[in-house]
């Protein structure tokens, strides 16, 4: 006897489209043919294809913490605080997830990634110019790397705009500076192209605001954001540096860097660093 009892069915979805075909799917949509034809790998192994994916989705992620970051330096430039207050949170949200994939990438042996490491020639995600431009829009200018792009004109000159762009610290300041804290006019007029490097008068300023919160809420709130980013970042390098070390241990990086020394010696450098000394003196 045929027992029913067990049996599931799915509920029809009455109002489900099934005709697309004059109409755009979810595919289509997202172009995902031509998204998920874009991992080529260059030789047989297996978990090449981790390796190719856990890059390219890092670079998917860090297009948006672009995206996010460039609106965030023109809102606060223009005043517009608690716009950019949501943007800063949406990068710290999308930091944790770029984290989380070098988790997933740490499941890779040296063994395993020995077989396919010399397929890569020079390429490295040293070579990655949106972390670039992530770098400059946190102020951290290095000009030498644009020798990098020589290779494509159009993206250089791109990442040279970027190189000569105020970052996110730069406006920040300049919002400071607009409700009346007293900043240094070098400070304020300084060369964008160099890396930012601290000052009294923005610490001065800085202390001023966390010691008045009620007072300077937005700043402080502002101060805060920017914090975050910074702890989430330097956890993203730390992560980074110990899967390198993890799979490869102190070799050279593909891209000719010293490896995991110089991801080492970035993990020193600070975007923020007044928002840092701040915590001493309060």
């Amino acid at each position: 006897m045929e027992n029913n009892s067990y049996e599931r069915k799915t509920p029809k979805e009455e109002g489900v489209h099934t005709d697309f075909i004059s109409r755009m799917t979810y595919g289509e949509y997202l172009q995902l043919d031509d998204l998920l034809s874009s991992q080529k790998r260059l030789s047989d192994h297996h978990d090449e294809m981790l390796f190719i994916v856990i890059h390219q989705v890092s670079e998917l992620w860090m297009k948006l913490i672009l995206h996010e970051l460039k609106s965030s330096i023109d809102c606060i430039d223009k005043g517009d605080l608690s716009q950019a207050f949501k943007m800063l949170s949406r990068v710290s949200k999308i930091q944790t997830q770029i984290i989380h994939a070098w988790d997933v990438l740490s499941t890779l042996t040296p063994s395993e990634y020995i077989e396919f490491r010399d397929d890569l020639g020079q390429a490295s995600g040293f070579q990655s110019y949106q972390y670039r431009m992530i770098e400059f829009a946190l102020g951290y200018k290095t000009k030498h790397v644009l020798e990098i792009y020589k290779k494509d004109p159009i993206l250089l000159e791109k990442l040279k705009r970027e190189h000569e762009a105020p970052g996110l610290y730069d406006v920040s300041i300049h919002a400071l500076a607009k409700v009346g804290l007293p900043i240094d006019e070098t400070v304020l007029n300084r060369d964008y192209t160099e890396t930012y490097v601290a000052n009294d008068s923005v610490e001065n300023a800085w202390l001023e605001v966390y010691r008045n919160v009620d007072r300077y809420w937005d700043l402080y709130e502002l101060g805060e954001k920017l914090i975050d980013i910074e702890d989430w970042l330097q956890q993203w390098r730390f992560r980074h540096m110990k899967t390198v070390e993890r799979i490869i241990g102190h070799k050279m990086g593909t891209g000719g860097s010293s490896g995991v020394g110089y991801l080492k010696k970035v993990l020193d450098h600070r975007f923020f660093p007044e928002l840092w000394d701040i915590r001493t003196k309060l």
